[in-house]
């Protein structure tokens, strides 16, 4: 009617007061049906539009972040799992002051301890009768017992006390004489232990022996030269919490001049022990894969993947929500403007 109204304004121009009348009228009813039906709309919907946008986004960085997440839980079992099957060697030092002395086991065979003495703060004097019984001033003991690999052939072992006191860099000098050898090189074999007191203490000292042999290195000294051994002490603990003892030496070797008179067709063998220093080395497998840390950092990934899967959630309802008022809106500006 307001359109037929307007047409027939237009055909007769020259009813002013009618004219002016559905002039007014359809300025009054028209303008605001144009504006509601235009600018309004359009306005809401572009911020519609603009939050719809902005949402989605959000969505998307979140699932981005989710995917970040589950990497990051895959890696670190991953991580863990490689750390259990390869811990990582841990070596500390302890500083002693006195060692608990060790046992020193010989196999002279035909030679004969002479002289054995403790000095001190690494001082040995000259010797005045190479060659010839001196003093024995060490605590020695002699053992026979069956060679553990063979359980036939007998062996004799001399055992003699090891140096202690660290500080005072305590040694141990010993001479030994062979009258005579049908081997081209002569030498003397020898063992260290950890315990010269558990070997005096132990109520079968051949089965000592026979455990030390099996697991403990051996090596040897030649004659006609000084030999100084140092030694320092390394403690293994294994995976099942016991621990085991080993010795590492560092070997110098220097040549002794004969001066006796007489030409001699005997060999003289001279050898020194001491520690080479005041650290007791522990060696021990740890695993550097906490799983306190794992749980923790876990609960937090996991933490996050809820909040953002909560978010998700939310944000698709209030889209829904936001499609479904933007088309009601719609719906209801359609129905007034029919």
């Amino acid at each position: 009617q307001l359109s037929e109204d307007v047409e027939r304004a237009s055909e007769n121009p020259t009813d002013e007061r009618g004219g002016m009348g559905v002039h007014e009228d359809t300025s009054s009813v028209i303008l605001p049906d144009s504006e509601l039906g235009t600018s309004a709309p359009s306005l809401r919907f572009s911020k519609t539009c603009l939050k719809n946008v902005f949402s989605v986004i959000l969505l998307f960085i979140y699932l981005l972040l989710m995917a970040v997440a589950v990497f990051l839980v895959y890696q670190t079992i991953s991580d863990f799992r490689e750390k259990l099957k390869h811990p990582v060697m841990s070596v500390s030092y302890q500083e002693v002051s006195l060692y608990d002395a060790p046992g020193i086991a010989f196999y002279p065979g035909k030679a004969r301890l002479l002289s054995c003495k403790h000095h001190y703060y690494d001082h040995i004097p000259p010797l005045i009768n190479p060659g010839q019984p001196g003093d024995i001033k060490c605590t020695t003991q002699r053992i026979n017992y069956t060679d553990p690999f063979t359980n036939q052939t007998m062996k004799y072992a001399l055992v003699v006390q090891g140096p202690r006191d660290v500080k005072k860099k305590e040694l141990v000098f010993l001479q030994f004489h062979l009258n005579g050898t049908d081997q081209d090189f002569s030498a003397i074999d020898y063992l260290l232990f950890s315990s010269f007191q558990e070997f005096v203490n132990s109520p079968e000292k051949a089965e000592f022996m026979k455990d030390c042999e099996s697991s403990y290195s051996s090596w040897k000294f030649s004659g006609g030269f000084r030999t100084w051994v140092k030694m320092s002490l390394v403690k293994t603990k294994e995976e099942d919490g016991s621990e085991t003892v080993e010795f590492k030496q560092e070997t110098s070797v220097v040549t002794y001049i004969d001066q006796r008179t007489e030409p001699r067709s005997d060999q003289l063998f001279f050898v020194v022990f001491e520690w080479k220093d005041p650290f007791i080395q522990t060696v021990q497998d740890i695993i550097t894969a906490n799983p306190w840390n794992m749980i923790a950092l876990l609960c937090g990934i996991f933490l996050a993947l809820f909040k953002a899967a909560d978010f998700a959630k939310l944000s698709v309802k209030w889209m829904i929500k936001i499609r479904k008022r933007h088309l009601k809106r719609r719906s209801q500006v359609m129905n007034h403007i029919s």
